[in-house]
């Protein structure tokens, strides 16, 4: 193979020295790591310069160097995912592995799910909503390899890095937007769970009633509550405070969940009682009526967190690296009293 000269990525240094990625960068005018990406089918690169970074991986006689590579990159092209397991059904994470798994397919990666402790043969982790009071987690994050977490982590290691959301600011914008379609009494129905999400909201939710001099109303369900549990819980709530007029749930489904609790109490979703959920989904879209909601993009997240992995795994992203990904609020006839 042949090295190029420093200065011109076009000549060939001569033989039996093997060309690099800086090589291959300069050949396609190009930084290395957008090289890298181009050359292992990862990244937003356009087809235009991936094919001139093929081009000139071609054309200099570029061939990664697999130990080299083992040590930076990848030595088994698959990586780990672990979501909590009874909540498999959830459409936002259900949503978030075919995220994860789209974004690995691309980059030329396998995934296998991780329901244990026991780590497989893998080259890095991908934990979503991870507890620190879960055992498993706590295994899998003192595994020796690279994790990237889904919404940060509270226990005591640290993540390679982390993906999350602004889950206070959100959550505070749609208090706002409920305070200013009249709403003096909301209630936020949050979970059991340790998670650093449901945390936020429970944080941000008495802070915000702190600031505006509203009783704070926080009610919590089991981590993962059946329907049933959910409805149980509403009907004691506007019964034994009818002055509530606005419900904001937290878990995944539970707003469209506990409509049927709702109207049996007497009470009118979008007119004296407004509705919101801090998860968007396909049930809230189409619920009657329509219900408020904070799209949390989980399709994205796991996309962006297999990203970040790779980038780990490829050296072109340090140790303890957190990215941010937006969230909306779509605002919808449940609160538009």
């Amino acid at each position: 193979m042949r090295r190029v000269r420093a200065g011109n990525p076009g000549t060939p240094a001569g033989p039996g020295v093997s060309a690099t990625l800086a090589d291959v960068a300069r050949g396609a005018g190009v930084s290395k790591t957008t090289a890298s990406d181009a050359l292992r089918g990862h990244g937003r690169v356009s087809d235009a310069t991936r094919q001139a970074v093929l081009d000139a991986a071609r054309r200099l006689g570029y061939s990664p160097n697999r130990s080299a590579r083992s040590l930076r990159t990848s030595v088994t092209d698959t990586i780990a995912l672990h979501i909590p397991e009874f909540l498999t059904s959830a459409e936002y994470y259900m949503a978030f592995v075919f995220g994860v798994a789209e974004q690995a397919a691309r980059a030329g990666l396998n995934v296998t799910l991780v329901s244990s402790g026991r780590v497989p043969q893998v080259d890095g982790l991908i934990l979503c909503d991870p507890m620190p009071d879960n055992p498993v987690v706590d295994q899998l994050m003192n595994a020796g390899l690279p994790v990237v977490t889904a919404e940060r982590y509270g226990g005591d290691s640290r993540p390679s890095g982390v993906i999350w959301s602004d889950h206070g600011t959100s959550l505070t914008e749609l208090l706002d937007h409920l305070r200013a379609r009249g709403a003096r009494r909301p209630v936020l129905i949050a979970s059991d769970s340790t998670a650093d999400w449901t945390l936020t909201l429970q944080q941000t939710y008495a802070h915000w009633c702190a600031e505006h001099g509203i009783p704070r109303l926080l009610r919590k369900a089991p981590f993962g509550a059946a329907p049933e549990v959910l409805r149980g819980l509403v009907g004691e709530l506007l019964a034994g405070t009818p002055e509530t007029d606005a419900i904001v749930c937290a878990a995944d489904g539970a707003a469209a969940a506990v409509l049927p609790e709702i109207r049996s109490a007497g009470r009118v979703v979008g007119e004296d009682l407004l509705l919101a959920s801090c998860v968007d989904s396909l049930a809230m879209r189409t619920a009657e009526p329509p219900i408020t909601a904070i799209d949390l993009r989980p399709r994205h997240m796991g996309a962006e967190c297999v990203r970040l992995l790779c980038a780990l795994l490829a050296g072109e992203a340090p140790h303890g690296t957190t990215r941010t990904l937006a969230i909306d609020m779509v605002v919808r006839a449940s609160t538009r009293a």
